[in-house]
């Protein structure tokens, strides 16, 4: 059995968790509301203080299905509880960025700069202090669109190897590679 799947979800007050007939979970907490489809051979059943997530039989599909739909329910009901944050940093010469509302003015090297839309359900900020690279801060309640747009804007300018300029993530540790050997 999976020893994801088997552990139940604890449902924090404030947070009311339904499932519709077509297999539709639905999480409504202080900070917003999340669903998730969940696969129809998998059985999610809703008690006073926790979810459990369950699976018919031990067949390969089910049992791949079954840590993977906790884990989701699980992030719904972290996100409409604490939210998620992801920060990311510009490492380079002249490189910028500054925010407006949702859209993202980015300085990464090009010829132009290059504007990016943020979806409206995600909060972006930007900081710029002397001595320290240029930061991004992403904020909202659903982990896979912060997820993706940060992935999205890391894949603007992806750091290189040799010197690490690039857009990457706070705390990401890059493979470094040695230059040119200096030659006779």
């Amino acid at each position: 059995m999976s020893r994801i799947g088997k552990a139940p979800i604890a449902i924090p007050s404030g947070v009311t968790v339904t499932v519709s007939k077509e297999n539709v979970v639905t999480v409504k907490g202080p900070k917003g509301e999340l669903k998730e489809t969940v696969d129809r051979d998998i059985i999610v059943t809703v008690g006073e203080t926790e979810v459990v997530v369950s699976r018919p039989t031990e067949q390969i599909r089910h049992r791949a299905m079954h840590g993977l739909y906790r884990s989701l329910i699980s992030n719904l009901v972290k996100g409409v509880t604490e939210g998620y944050k992801k920060e990311l940093e510009l490492v380079g010469v002249g490189f910028k960025a500054a925010s407006t509302g949702n859209v993202l003015d980015l300085a990464l090297g090009y010829s132009h700069n290059i504007i990016f839309e943020i979806p409206s359900e995600l909060k972006v900020a930007t900081t710029t202090e002397k001595g320290q690279n240029p930061k991004i801060f992403l904020e909202g309640i659903d982990k896979q669109l912060i997820g993706q747009v940060a992935a999205k804007l890391r894949s603007l300018r992806k750091p290189e190897p040799y010197k690490g300029k690039g857009v990457k993530y706070a705390g990401e540790i890059l493979r470094r590679k040695a230059g040119k050997a200096a030659g006779k």
